[in-house]
Formats: structure tokens, sequence, C-alpha cells
């Protein structure tokens, strides 16, 4: 696809792309896209002289000889190869933020069911790397199995300063501001309600649209997201691929000292050069950064009886090698009708093998009305109850079943087959509530042996 043929698409004209972001749609497509035309090669990977004297180099997200439906790679034509964006590197503190197994050592906090406040924006000044606060670890990213949950408070643009990540991809889910993501494939603009996924290895700054900002963050370390299998609801609904958005070239030439952050290992690195790392040209592939919004996701549920399983939320599933157990699930729970008869609607109760991260966008969680509020979060883990709260559950007990559609809601999960280890920081929070697990204190024993409900 040549990007000059995108319509309201504008020929670059400087030495420096422009910010307004454009995308091509599609999930997993084998996109192509040019900045300035002429700089993709055609029929070829790696001519012997490219157009505009740039340089060819290939990004691998998998083994060369991984499968052909999960094999990964994509072409960059660039001002510069990327060994000239790299220095000598040297570690730096990695602040708050922690990879797994690193949290299982450091907390003592006994295992519950946990909720947290939101967390403060703070007034120092923080850019998407040093505002990273990891929450939980699961799983070891060296052997490339489990995940990590972090907020991000964002209250700086990132400006000469880059990043990328070895250990794994993220997935960023705007809760608070609005977040303009400048990575090596183009421009992405995300706001709450819509999420962006960054791969491992893709180099990226983040930058401010509206004020300070607030995310979820989830490291998967694991293989790389991509949609669920729809099993029998067949061809269509839950996210549709046409809903996913993936930015057309564009690039920066800028001869500034920069400065190059890396996160490997579990540490983090830095190194110094003396431009933009962000000199993409012109690129082709199927490994690149993405964004989708929620609110396109189009749920599926009962309409005559019972509550279905939360599976069917699933927007984009981290497969691990065990078929239908999932290194990570990132879950939603958006506008939707509820309609079932004779049903308590909200979530049954319920113990499970999958630990779950949940946070809120905005609005209110139905099975949550009260504690639970946008930028608060919390955990379930491995085979600890949960279920709606008291209020909850009184209600949907009682209320005359007619259909409801709930709006203005938007939750989601971060869910993974490992258990959840809380980081020191997330564990001494004192936005962590203490009395979370009196939500279900007052759930009365209703049993009677007498008693039978009517048909």
């Amino acid at each position: 696809m040549n990007v000059q043929n995108v319509p309201g698409f504008e020929p670059h004209k400087s030495r420096t792309s422009a910010i307004v972001p454009g995308y091509m749609s599609g999930f997993g497509n084998s996109f192509e896209t040019e900045a300035l035309e002429g700089a993709l090669p055609i029929g070829r990977n790696s001519p012997q002289k490219i157009n505009y004297g740039l340089y060819a180099e290939q990004l691998s997200g998998s083994p060369f000889t991984a499968p052909q439906a999960t094999n990964q790679r994509s072409w960059l034509y660039r001002i510069r190869p990327s060994v000239k964006h790299s220095g000598r590197y040297v570690k730096v503190a990695k602040g708050l933020m922690r990879t797994a197994p690193a949290a299982r050592d450091e907390s003592d906090l006994p295992i519950g069911q946990l909720r947290w406040d939101p967390m403060p924006l703070p007034d120092e000044e923080l850019t998407f790397v040093t505002g990273l606060r990891t929450v939980t670890t699961a799983g070891d990213s060296d052997t490339q199995v489990g995940m990590a949950a972090h907020v991000a408070l964002v209250t700086r643009s990132m400006d000469n300063e880059y990043v990328f990540n070895a250990d794994g991809e993220y997935l960023v889910v705007a809760q608070q501001g609005s977040l303009r993501f400048r990575t090596e494939f183009g421009v992405i603009d995300i706001e709450p309600g819509e999420i962006c996924v960054i791969p491992r290895g893709v180099i990226f700054k983040v930058e401010l649209l509206d004020g300070a900002a607030r995310a979820y963050v989830c490291e998967n370390y694991g293989g790389a997201f991509t949609l669920p299998d729809r099993g029998p609801i067949g061809a269509n609904c839950l996210a549709n691929p046409r809903d996913f958005l993936t930015p057309v070239a564009a690039y920066e030439d800028k001869e500034a000292l920069s400065y190059l952050f890396v996160k490997w290992g579990g540490e983090l690195y830095r190194t110094e050069i003396g431009q933009s790392p962000l000199d993409v040209v012109a690129w082709h592939g199927n490994y690149a950064p993405y964004k989708y919004d929620l609110r396109h996701f189009s749920p599926v549920g009962a309409i005559l009886f019972d509550h279905p399983d939360p599976s069917i939320f699933t927007v984009l599933t981290a497969p691990s090698e065990t078929p239908g157990t999932a290194n990570v699930d990132f879950v939603i729970f958006p506008e939707r009708w509820s309609v079932a008869e004779n049903t308590f609607r909200p979530p049954w109760y319920h113990r499970n093998l999958m630990s779950e991260f949940m946070g809120l966008i905005y609005g209110v969680y139905d099975a949550k009305p009260e504690g639970f509020v946008p930028g608060g979060f919390s955990l379930h883990n491995q085979m600890l109850p949960h279920g709606p709260d008291t209020m909850a559950f009184e209600h949907a007990s009682n209320v005359e079943l007619k259909p409801v559609k709930l709006t203005g809601t938007m939750a989601f999960m971060f869910e993974t087959r490992f258990p959840q280890r809380v980081t020191k920081y997330a564990a001494e929070l004192p936005t962590l509530q203490e009395n979370y697990i009196d939500c279900w204190r007052d759930l009365k024993k209703h049993f009677d042996p007498n008693r039978r409900e009517p048909k």
C-alpha cells in the first residue's frame, strides 16, 4: 500500500515528516508504506543501493524459522542503520519498574483479594520511562513466559529521549489524558478507551497531548498478542480485524544529542547518540505497532439465560505452548445489553486458575458499584474466591428482570495462567484498600431447606 494514495494524505515536503497520524487498517496484515515517494524498494528487500541513500534493515519479532502463521518481521529503510543508534551502554536506576521473577521476594503482603484506589498524578516531572510503576509480575521474562502489570504516570513528554523493551511487548491502556507514541514505524495517538501495542524491540517515545496522563500497561513476556479464535461464534463480532490501525511511515531527521533507554533482562540501560533513532522513511512487513478503539468491540452474550464465561470478552490473547491456555488474555467489559431471563446477571462467584489484574477506565463496573473507581485496580489471584459485592448481589437477586443497557462503562482485565506477585511498592501504597475484603462481609445466609423458588 502506497501512502500517497491514502485519502487526506499530504506528501511530506521537509526533512522531517509530519507528525499528524495516518493509519492503515487490519490486524496482522503485511503492510507497506513510505513517507517519501520511491523510498520503498519494489520486488526485493535489500537492493545494492536504495533511493535517498537509505539503509535496509530487518527487524524480526520471531525466530527466522517460526511457522508462517506466527512468523513476524518487517523491513525498515532508514537514514542510519540501528547500529548507529547504539553506543556504549551504562546501567541506570530502574526506579519503580520491576520484571518477573523479581517481585517474588519483595513483599511480605499475605495472599488475599486486593484493590487499590487510583495512584494520584504527582507534581514531579515523569516521562513514560521514569513514571512506570510496577504493581505485579508473573512468570519469568528470561524464559519468555508471564507478564507484568504496571501503571504509567506521565507528566512530561519525552523530548530527545527514546526507549525500547527487549523483555516483552507493551499493551498500553489510556485511562486519563491522551498520549502520542512516536515510533520507528510512525505515529499513534490514543485517548481513554483506546489501546496501543508496541512490539518487543520497537523504539519509541511518548508525548503528552492534553496534560498529564495515567495509563495501565501490560508487559507481555511471551508470544505476541493476537486475536483469539472465535470458535462457534464464527467469523464476526468481538474485535474485528479491520478496526486495528497501524501507522503509516513517518520519520525524524534530527541531529541532536539524544538518549536511548533499553529495558533488557529486567534492567534499564542508557546510551547517548547524536540523532533521533526514529529515522525510518519506509517500511513493509507484519511486525509493527498498532492501536485499537475498545468502543469498536462487538460483544456477544446470553440472549436467553445464564451469565456466559468472561472469555467471550477477550480482545487480544498471547498464546502459550498449551492450547487454550493463554500466557496473557486482554479482556474488556464494555457497554452492552443485559437481557437474560431468570438469571443472576452479574459475574458469578468463582475461583479459577487464571489470575486477574483488573482496571476501570471509566464509568461503573456492575459487579462492584462501590469502591472501584476509574483509575483504580484490583488483583484476584489464582484460586482465590471473588465475585459481586453485597450491594451487587442484593440488587441482582431482587431487581425486575427486563432488558437493561449498561452504558458509559469500560473495565478490563490482564489475565494470566501464572500467579501475579505484588511488588513492594504496590504493597506499601497508601491507596491500597485495607477494607476491600469487607465488601463481602454482609452477604447473608439465605439457606432454608423448606423453601424452593418458583419455576
